[in-house]
């Protein structure tokens, strides 16, 4: 509680959150409470349960899935611009708006500019859309830098949770009875399932966008700035 009130408070000085998301903080008997604004929205998994089906396939619905996306970027594109990742992009994370926007929430695993130790790992389960981030050594591409930005997991994760949740399926097959190290490895291996063959129907441009934020190299990944022009 108190690491996710220290970032939002970080996070609203470099303007990378509105102030108005964090209303108050403190100490009770049992800890700390947090206050946040209320956001008037569904998860994101029930919000595009209309677009997994065929009825999906309607001209008033592609715009409203690219609202969604594009405004999903520009937020993120604010806190990367920052030097601010979210670190923890999931459709649980993401709420979407009777307007048709989507909205950020959960800053408790947020990395930004360090000014205090790296806080212990939060044990739990792999997300089908959270990939861990892997080491690259290879000499014949010195543009790599040895550890993959923190705000290229961002948009891998983005890219995917768009794809469960439009798909009903995940970028990544495995078994649910696989234990968590075998799921994350399954994750890091980079093969991902081809969107043209689960998508409930054609969007092609969502597609290549979607496409484009799961490349298996960080570096080949487009930034959220830049995605948000291609929604």
């Amino acid at each position: 509680m108190a690491q996710e009130d220290d970032h939002l408070l970080r996070l609203t000085g470099a303007g990378a959150l509105h102030p108005d998301y964090r209303v108050s903080a403190g100490p009770w008997d049992g800890g700390r409470w947090l206050a946040v604004n209320w956001i008037d929205g569904a998860p994101l998994w029930r919000a595009l349960a209309l677009a997994r089906g065929p009825e999906g396939d309607r001209a008033s619905v592609r715009p409203w899935l690219a609202s969604i996306a594009r405004t999903w970027t520009e937020h993120l594109a604010r806190m990367h611009a920052a030097g601010w990742a979210h670190a923890d992009v999931q459709p649980t994370n993401t709420l979407v708006t009777s307007d048709g926007n989507a909205a950020v929430i959960d800053y408790a695993l947020a990395c930004g500019p360090r000014r205090r130790p790296p806080p212990r790992p939060v044990p739990g389960r792999p997300h089908p859309h959270h990939r861990p981030r892997a080491r690259h050594t290879d000499p014949r591409h010195p543009r790599r830098h040895p550890h993959p930005r923190p705000t290229a997991a961002d948009i891998w994760s983005l890219g995917a949770s768009l794809f469960w949740c439009w798909t009903g399926r995940r970028a990544v097959a495995y078994d649910d009875g696989l234990d968590r190290l075998e799921k994350l490895a399954a994750i890091a291996r980079g093969t991902t399932t081809a969107l043209r063959d689960v998508r409930p129907w054609p969007f092609p441009t969502f597609e290549d966008a979607i496409t484009a934020c799961l490349a298996p190299d960080p570096a080949d990944r487009p930034t959220a700035k830049e995605l948000t022009a291609a929604w």
